[in-house]
């Protein structure tokens, strides 16, 4: 038997890693059937290249809880270790086998899928548990190992009777902690972390049913027999190749991933990518909202397979963390606990790399079923409007497939809508101005005026198209953006031709001051002006800057227009001074007719931008009813 001391740097090693090493307890089982993992795919290795001469099997993890004795069991059948390699490799703290491993075998274990990178997972054990045992027996067919530690840098190691290779941990459980004797809570930690390992998992027993012999009666119960309860599924799909997998592949293993999720999705992207970095994956997209922020944080990020957080911000890039789906990849670093992303070149690589296979993907589809993606648009514009607004790259590839639809349910790419305006909607210094609406009833009188003109009218509803809008106009040249209702549609395009006014400046004056007046609402600038006698007489409208700016400061942004959100609402109010309507004011002499005719026109014009609400609405009626008396 020998006794000795841990060699560690700092004699308080273990209360740092029980509380302030790993953020979040429950990790403990990940990192041991990570270490079980990484020594069975070790002695897979050895058996493949010959070095070791021992049959490799069919080897699995077991997980076992003696709530009795407030221990738990974790045995694996992998290489093991014998004693020269306990002392090395348990006794000093923060020496990793998995790296020395990787760089001695560096060539042929390149693709191995070995984890382990910091020798301190098997130490997380000290979390939960005042004593730790270790029984061990190597491939090399070396004596047994038996070691223990109470969780101070005192251990004790002594040989063991152990006839099969491999290696079984044992903790016992500390009092705080006895939740992870729990069946229930160890279903839950190896079901969140380990549900894809690359080596079958076993915890428990379950009941299968077999099928009846064939001269069982119809009353006769089905026979059934206990088999191993395998809790993950070694070979997910992410791990084949694309061509081995169909589209029901696909749907099955979004099931798997996301099992209380009942909505199929639009579409997935197979990531599959070995140089300059390894990266393997699916993504899906899936139904989206206008929300940009209760999608977020359904992508998994995998290890070789072992769960390390559904947080991928920094890998994936922002605008895709909506998607649902899975990254695996053995190149992102990770600090010691796996628990957080450490931002380097090798992750801004990953990151464009999964940008430029979304993008390709997107106008793969746009491409082959043009009609399809167009059914599909409302329920994925959002990624990609965000993602044009967000990444450079991705604008510049989006431009062959974003589209652009109309009120009236067609749909163009930039350059098609382009092709279609240019002739109509070019205005008199040569600005091509794209009419758009963000709400089909609000807006319809405004988008009915654009569309006699034989104008087309876009519906951009979300919520971060003034963003977009503002990108389009700083990138593309001579073109703006115009909410229909944004002005009169003969000053959103101003042709050559100009209107001249049926009234007098001095009748125009007079105008204005008594409809200012008769405004009592001080959000309304009254603006005259000359326009087709058959033009609406008069118009509400809302300043396009202003409005545009107010919307993105609500969404983030703003240009720089801080406090924009808050500011009230403004409006112009148009007054077509050739309108019959507008003479007869000025030519009504009774006091009481004239603000009746101003307050009901007034109200109308309200009411068509949905405006007239509560007392005012219910006078409105009031009056139109004793005006068709």
């Amino acid at each position: 038997m020998a006794t000795g001391k841990i060699n560690v740097s700092v004699d308080n090693i273990f209360p740092l890693i029980k509380k302030f090493l790993y953020s979040d307890h429950e990790i403990f089982l990940r990192e041991l059937i990570s270490n079980a993992t990484d020594a069975t795919l070790k002695l897979k290795h050895l058996t493949t290249i010959g070095e070791a001469k021992v049959e490799y099997g069919n080897p699995i993890i077991e997980v076992k809880a003696d709530k009795e004795g407030k221990k738990l069991h974790i045995i694996d059948q992998g290489l093991g270790m014998t004693e020269e390699e306990v002392k090395k490799y348990i006794n000093e703290v923060a020496f990793s086998g998995a790296e020395e491993f990787l760089n001695k075998y560096e060539d042929s274990a390149k693709d191995s899928g070995i984890i382990g990178h910091f020798g301190l997972g098997f130490y997380s054990a000290f979390m939960v548990a005042h004593k730790v045992e270790i029984i061990t027996k190597s491939y090399k067919d070396e004596p047994a190992v038996h070691w223990s530690c109470d969780g101070s840098p005192e251990f004790v190691m002594e040989p063991a009777e152990k006839e099969t290779r491999g290696t079984e941990i044992i903790l016992h459980i500390a009092d705080d902690s006895t939740e992870f004797l729990e069946d229930g809570k160890i279903n839950e930690l190896l079901s969140k972390y380990n549900k894809f390992m690359p080596i079958p998992i076993k915890f428990g027993m379950k009941t299968e049913t077999l099928p009846k012999p064939e001269d069982a009666k119809e009353e006769d119960p089905a026979p059934t027999k206990e088999v191993d309860n395998i809790i993950n599924n070694p070979n997910p799909a992410w791990t084949k190749q694309p061509a081995e997998l169909e589209a029901k592949d696909y749907q099955e293993f979004y099931r798997e991933l996301y099992p209380m999720q009942f909505e199929e999705p639009l579409f997935n992207i197979h990531l599959n990518v070995d140089y300059p970095f390894n990266l393997t994956g699916i993504l899906y997209f899936p139904k989206l909202t206008n929300d940009l922020n209760v999608q977020k944080d359904k992508i998994q990020l995998y290890q070789n397979q072992v769960f390390v957080t559904d947080n991928v911000e920094g890998i994936v890039p922002e605008f895709l963390t909506m998607l649902r789906g899975v990254i695996d990849s053995p190149d992102i670093p990770l600090n010691v606990s796996r628990s957080y992303l450490q931002a380097d070149g090798a992750v801004k690589k990953i990151s464009s790399y999964i940008t430029r296979k979304v993008a390709d993907k997107l106008n793969s589809l746009f491409k082959n079923n043009r009609e399809d993606f167009e059914a599909k648009w409302n329920d994925i514009k959002i990624v990609i409007e965000y993602g044009m607004l967000s990444e450079d790259k991705f604008f510049d590839k989006a431009d062959k497939f974003a589209l652009y639809p109309t009120v009236d349910g067609a749909y163009f790419t930039y350059d098609e809508l382009l092709e279609k305006i240019k002739d109509t909607q070019t205005d008199k210094d040569g600005k091509t101005i794209i009419l758009y609406a963000s709400d089909k009833e609000a807006q319809h009188s405004y988008i009915e005026t654009a569309k006699a003109k034989g104008y087309e009218v876009l519906l951009l509803d979300s919520p971060i198209i003034g963003h977009l809008m503002q990108k389009l106009e700083g990138s593309k040249e001579n073109i703006s953006f115009a909410r229909v209702d944004a002005d009169h549609i003969d000053k959103l395009i101003q042709k050559e031709e100009t209107q001249i006014s049926k009234l007098s400046d001095e009748e125009k004056e007079t105008l204005k001051k008594e409809l200012e007046e008769a405004m009592t609402d001080k959000s309304f600038t009254v603006q005259l002006e000359a326009m087709d006698s058959d033009s609406s007489p008069f118009t509400i409208t809302e300043p396009e800057f202003m409005r545009r700016m107010k919307e993105m400061q609500q969404t983030g942004g703003g240009g720089g227009m801080f406090g924009m959100g808050a500011m009230p609402e403004m409006y112009n109010l148009i007054v077509n001074t050739n309108h019959p309507l507008v003479s007869e004011f000025l030519n009504t002499k009774t006091a009481k007719k004239k603000e009746r005719l101003i307050n009901q026109s007034l109200d109308l014009a309200k009411l068509s931008k949905g405006l007239l609400k509560g007392k005012a609405l219910t006078e409105f009626i009031k009056r139109s009813y004793e005006m068709v008396k």
